[in-house]
């Protein structure tokens, strides 16, 4: 009997194919419906970015002005989903606080699953929808770390752009233009990512006819694990723990000693380097120039140095995106939070994309148990 070709983790599968993104490896590009990343983060507002995943196309000006007139029409933070919110313990984690929001705003949304029968939604009804969440998430993430530091509430402002808003929420002060870019870079960056585990959950549960929100909130719960999207909160809790730059070998000779997983360092698709990280140190060394802050470009460097020179393991995005959200202000804990409102723009496209062409999606497994057997009479 041939044994079978186990792939753990689905290593290597092509499941399905997609028109949203690719790793392009001949430049090593992340891609989004075919625009190298780095050239929409120079070039573009995340408005246009995630008006392009989901429609394939950047925006004209024309469609870029109604569509911002629409994505401002659902900023404000409803009141039963602030109820829901404020419902959540202090110190749970604020992707639990997310996870409730997003699952509260479906169940509150009158045609997203009244019938499990008709639970999928035209495709009109989802582009709808992921706008409805693309809009609401700043105010829940910003919301959410305000309540833990035992702040108010800061109502949306309709004339400033998503990012400008997003921290406009957050901190109740307008940003510095240098502040706002840099945000704005990350969050095109970690908009999208083809069949990475989160968006692989959400179109699993979008294969079994499944709602909108409900794949949204799958993808929210496979994110939150630090294999994935808690991996940039990891890295501002190594950077605390090693202190500064001239601590760094020692601290790296322990960690390799115990067998740590450094965070930060390594991806399932990139060998070469994460193609994301330039632009992104990029922003994070305008951030370090405004707030005056070397001391962390030097143990950002003396870190990324001496492992790649030790394990020859370049870093991801995660790596250079948890010192720029601290510098910008953001909690720790915020990190993962900022994360959703980035992905589900990716998300909600691979949900419109995989409902277009529906299989369920049910792979194999082989079983390794006992054999047959029967209870004794």
């Amino acid at each position: 009997m041939t044994e079978p070709d186990i792939k753990k983790g689905l290593a290597g599968v092509v499941v399905d194919t997609t028109s949203i993104s690719k790793v392009n490896p001949e430049t090593n590009s992340l891609l989004y419906r075919g625009y190298p990343v780095q050239e929409l983060a120079a070039t573009q507002s995340f408005e246009a970015v995630a008006y392009l995943l989901w429609q394939g196309e950047l925006p004209t000006p024309e469609e870029l002005a109604a569509f911002r007139v629409e994505e401002r029409r659902h900023r404000a933070l409803a009141d039963n989903v602030r109820a829901a919110i404020d419902l959540v313990p202090l110190d749970a984690h604020p992707m639990d606080e997310v996870r409730t929001a997003v699952s509260l705003i479906g169940a509150s949304d009158p045609g997203a699953g009244g019938s499990v029968l008709d639970a999928g939604g035209s495709p009109e009804q989802n582009l709808e929808r992921s706008i409805r969440l693309f809009a609401a998430l700043p105010a829940i993430v910003a919301y959410g770390q305000r309540r833990r530091r035992g702040q108010e509430l800061i109502e949306p402002r309709d004339d400033l752009d998503y990012s400008a808003n997003f921290l406009w929420m957050t901190f109740g002060e307008e940003a510095d233009a240098v502040v706002v870019d840099a945000f704005n870079r990350s969050m095109i960056l970690y908009a999208e990512h083809s069949f990475n585990a989160s968006t692989f959950t959400a179109r699993v549960i979008t294969s079994t006819l499944s709602d909108l929100y409900s794949a949204v909130v799958g993808a929210i719960g496979a994110l939150k694990g630090p294999l994935h999207g808690g991996a940039n909160e990891a890295v501002l809790h190594i950077f605390d723990e090693i202190g500064s730059a001239d601590a760094v070998e020692a601290w790296l000779d322990k960690a390799l000693a115990e067998k740590r997983k450094i965070m930060g360092f390594g991806h399932r698709v990139y060998k070469k380097g994460d193609s994301r990280v330039p632009t992104m140190k990029a922003a994070l060394d305008t951030l370090v120039e405004h707030f005056d802050k070397p001391e962390v470009a030097a143990l950002y460097d003396a870190l990324e140095s001496e492992f790649v020179a030790r394990k020859g393991i370049y870093p991801n995005l995660d790596y250079p995106s948890g010192p720029a959200y601290n510098l910008i202000g953001f909690d720790t804990l915020t990190f993962t939070p900022l994360f959703v409102a980035a992905r589900v723009t990716g998300w909600t496209a691979h949900v419109i994309e995989q409902a277009g062409a529906n299989a369920l999606i049910r792979p194999l497994s082989e079983y390794v148990g006992p054999d047959e057997r029967h209870v004794a009479g």
